[in-house]
């Protein structure tokens, strides 16, 4: 009986397809997760919600499951499952990094583990082209789907601005990036973080690696970016102005922000940035990368490197070729003027007459979806290329009035830049805080940023304008006037 039952399945393999054998032995691999977490509405900060999330995590080491760090933040409850169905374990975060977009979870609940394999992390893209399948739990059954290998390419990241190499793919899936993982035969090759249509931008597996193994190493290490502009030396005209010798090459420095950690400077404009890390450099702006062909130099500040290390550059400099030490200086959100991640701490507000004032920052901007793009907002993402410095670490919006008829007149403000507040500096929510402390002449001066379409609002202060306050919280049912989270 055995003996027929055993045939009857060995028949049974091949009509199940090439899908049934590529996720064969990943059931005991890929595990579903569900966050519940808070989340807040960016242009009414002072509304939270709950909501709950469905991700899916992949067992890479002992009693440690690897996921993207999206949707992590402001988490109140995360459970796993095994299999795909049955009873869920409570989980915690072991680390998570939002700048690598990636995090490893764990339970100390012993039961899950029993069955559960690590899997083998694939650093080198040596998989076939047509032999990607993207793997997910779906009403109790492991789903695979296949994808097509499109390129290698550098882009941002999903949570921050950092360029770092992913892997494009194409595939009918629908849904997907949710830190799906993507497998090549028993090897994992990378996770999904966003798809649009059939393109699935996936995190390669030469960074996972890097990441788990780093958090593995060390204390919260740190990616690090190059912080000059540059653009492709195609204009030979510039090179000749330069002098550049032989054929056209490399790229041309136009911009060095300040550093912000206090270091010189060893990059200037003008420079031609000839080699980095002893890869030339073509007039495009790439380099031909060992595994993954050709990308754009920007790679070179995540491949295998850190914030603090020490990249070697050969650069042209009035006539002559030098060789530079350049180091890495360390992502923060807070190097950007606008911010691109704010995590693990409430939307911050400062409310005063039914005007609301908030940080700008991405996840504000990105509130208004593809409405920005068409409305006066739009504006407002070009400062998101400006960094920050000290004497303009952030900025601070006037990003609604809401309506009273304490603020009749001024109910059609909204995203306007703040530059001074009664004759005071504000580039954040406490500075704001501590200027309207002190009105002139009883009333509140606030003074927006040169061109914008309006470049002046004057309110009374005193008791009409904390009278009109308490009366706008309660007929907007905010229950505080401020949220505004400590700075370090």
């Amino acid at each position: 009986m055995k003996f027929a039952l055993s045939l009857a399945l060995l028949l049974l393999l091949p009509a199940l397809g090439p899908a049934a054998e590529s996720r064969r032995g990943w059931e005991k691999s890929v595990v579903r997760i569900e966050v519940s977490r808070n989340a807040y509405d960016y242009y009414q900060p002072w509304i939270r919600r709950s909501e709950t999330v469905d991700k899916t995590g992949v067992v890479v080491g002992k009693n440690q499951i690897l996921t993207t760090a999206e949707k992590l933040s402001d988490h109140t409850l995360i459970r796993v499952q095994a299999g795909g169905r049955g009873a869920w374990a409570n989980a915690t975060v072991v680390w998570v990094d939002y700048y690598a977009n990636l995090a490893v979870l764990t339970t100390a609940a012993t039961d899950f583990w029993s069955g559960l394999k690590p899997v083998t992390i694939q650093t080198k893209p040596s998989f076939k082209k047509d032999g990607l399948q993207i793997l997910r739990w779906r009403e109790g059954k492991l789903e695979s789907r296949q994808a097509e290998f499109t390129q290698f390419a550098v882009r941002k990241g999903q949570l921050s601005d950092i360029n770092q190499a992913f892997l494009e793919a194409s595939s009918e899936i629908q849904g997907a990036g949710a830190g799906e993982p993507v497998v090549s035969g028993s090897r994992l090759v990378g996770l999904v973080i966003e798809q649009s249509g059939r393109n699935c931008k996936i995190i390669p597996g030469a960074f996972l690696r890097m990441i788990v193994t780093a958090h593995a190493d060390t204390q919260a290490p740190r990616l690090g970016y190059f912080h000059f502009y540059w653009q492709p030396a195609e204009n030979t005209a510039s090179l000749a102005n330069l002098n550049l010798p032989g054929a056209p090459r490399g790229v041309l420095v136009i911009e060095v922000a300040p550093r912000l950690d206090g270091l010189p400077n060893v990059l200037q404009p003008r420079d031609i940035i000839l080699q980095i890390d002893k890869f030339e450099i073509d007039m495009q702006g790439d380099y031909l990368d060992p595994d993954f062909g050709l990308l754009m130099l920007e790679n070179l500040a995540t491949r295998n490197r850190w914030a603090g290390d020490d990249v070697t550059m050969k650069i042209w400099r009035a006539g002559q070729i030098h060789e530079i030490i350049y180091r890495l200086p360390r992502y923060d959100f807070t190097n950007s003027l606008v911010p691109a991640g704010v995590f693990d701490q409430p939307a911050d507000y400062l409310i005063t007459g039914g005007l609301v004032f908030q940080p700008l920052t991405v996840p504000y901007l990105q509130r208004w979806g593809s409405e920005r793009a068409r409305n006066a907002l739009f504006r407002l993402n070009y400062y998101r290329e400006d960094e920050a410095t000290k004497d303009r670490p952030s900025l601070v919006i006037l990003s609604q009035v809401l309506p009273d008829r304490f603020n009749i007149g001024y109910q059609e403000y909204r995203g306007l830049v703040v530059a001074k507040i009664n004759g005071q500096t504000v580039n954040d929510l406490s500075a704001v805080q501590q200027a309207l402390k002190n009105p002139e002449g009883g009333f509140h001066i606030i003074d927006f940023a040169p061109n914008e379409t309006v470049q002046r609002l004057v309110i009374a202060a005193g008791d009409s304008e904390r009278a009109a306050t308490a009366r706008i919280l309660e007929n907007f049912g905010i229950s505080a006037a401020a949220q505004i989270t400590p700075t370090n």
